[in-house]
């Protein structure tokens, strides 16, 4: 038996303290605590400050270094054997929606708060160091863009663009930033990524539907947003006759419909749906002369996005010749897809089946920070069941054992990646 085989058989029975994780999730939770029993902290509030100080005042009593970027990003890091090497990366986020839960993004920061505290449980060294970030703004419901401060590391947007940023209330994200005490000196991207996993709740119903504990995250969906405006006539809707009608309402219909059905033609990743629609005049009588509405389509690669977007302006182009009406697309949003690295999807999948915990491959309809970190470094993602999949709501919920299921998983592969020394 090599030195090298016997420092990894050491670690196989080790196992994270799941009561303290979960003790340490419901602690921050109280942080913007609602009536309802979930969290309202939105990013750079006072509220956001004092789960920050709450976080990193764990870190360092759990022997971690702290810094901060330029753009708050926070990084608590636990050094190796060798810190010349670049850090295996954990986090998520700690901002939530204004009607948040109490697992969305915090899981996946305590979790790795609880990696490195397992580890000093049982005085275990490993050769590359350990690093927990939390990210700025990943929500995006106070400031946009979404994920903020992963794409300012990622240089998907420059640091001046974010600081720009104003909320309703005009407060700009550099003042609340100052002003909250985390704006760092350090440029953002210039902290090195060695590799770079996020756990994180579904946020959707998949795995709880198949009664499966851990989700293999093998990328995120491509994702275009569009704004569709069909202009028509609006007239009387007793004295016309159907046939010399100009109706938005029903083109647009028709659109959105094929929306649909070309997510389900390019399954089983496909996604279409039509979330806000606003008609005018929006009368009982009136028939509709214009309708806008959006369009929301998401694939796991960007070619089969790219074809559920050709397909539906094909019929609305058809549909224009047709009645006449004039039919306008708005790009307002694209992401590409974002598939994960094969060793860190590995990593994740043999520490699954190590302790012994049901999984299956499972793309991310949402995005998450793990999509910028994925574009500088080797990433991967751990999935967990949440309940009726719903997040983003203040009912949104988790079961302990799946809690520390996945931070099980999460600790067996950072040590996969980070390396033991050898004993």
């Amino acid at each position: 038996m090599t030195l090298i085989q016997s420092a990894s058989m050491s670690t196989a029975s080790l196992r994270i303290n799941g009561d303290r994780l979960w003790a340490s999730l419901m602690e921050l939770a109280q942080i913007g605590g609602t009536p309802k029993g979930g969290v309202c902290r939105l990013a750079l509030t006072d509220l956001d400050r004092q789960g920050r100080d709450l976080v990193t005042r764990w870190a360092r009593e759990a022997g971690m270094a702290v810094t901060i970027d330029k753009i708050g990003n926070v990084f608590m890091r636990r050094p190796g054997r060798n810190n010349s090497l670049p850090p295996v990366m954990t986090g998520s986020h700690i901002d939530t929606q204004p009607t948040g839960g109490k697992f969305d993004g915090n899981y996946g920061v305590l979790a790795g708060v609880e990696v490195v505290r397992t580890l000093n449980d049982h005085g275990i060294e490993t050769e590359a160091p350990i690093e927990v970030a939390f990210w700025t703004n990943e929500e995006g419901s106070r400031f946009v863009p979404v994920m903020m401060g992963s794409g300012v590391f990622a240089k998907a947007f420059t640091l001046e663009h974010a600081y720009a940023a104003r909320d309703t209330e005009g407060k700009s994200v550099r003042e609340e930033l100052e002003r909250i005490g985390y704006i760092g000196d350090e440029e953002p991207g210039d902290h090195p990524i060695g590799a770079y996993f996020e756990a994180h709740i579904e946020q959707g119903p998949v795995l709880e539907d198949a009664k499966v504990t851990i989700g293999v995250v093998h990328g995120v969906l491509g994702i275009r947003w569009f704004d569709c405006t069909v202009t028509g006539t609006e007239a009387h809707a007793g004295p016309t006759p159907m046939a010399l009608r100009r109706d938005a309402l029903q083109v647009a219909t028709l659109i959105m419909q094929d929306v649909v059905a070309s997510a389900m033609r390019h399954g089983p990743h496909g996604r279409g749906t039509v979330g806000m629609v606003q008609v005018h005049p929006n009368s009982r009588n009136v028939i509709p002369g214009q309708v806008r509405f959006s369009i929301d389509l998401r694939n796991s690669t960007d070619a089969l996005v790219d074809e559920q977007v050709s397909e539906v302006r094909a019929l609305a182009a058809r549909l224009s010749v047709e009645t006449g009406m004039q039919i306008q697309f708005e790009l307002v949003s694209s992401y590409a897809a974002q598939p994960f690295d094969s060793g860190c999807i590995n990593a994740v999948q043999s520490a699954a089946q190590q302790l012994g915990l049901s999984h299956m491959p499972v793309v991310s309809g949402a995005g998450h920070d793990a999509i910028y970190a994925g574009q500088l470094a080797p990433a991967g993602m751990i999935f967990i069941p949440c309940k009726d999949g719903i997040s983003h709501n203040e009912i949104e919920d988790a079961k302990p054992e799946h809690v520390a299921a996945g931070c099980n998983v999460l600790l067996h592969a950072m040590l996969e990646r980070a390396g033991m020394p050898a004993v």
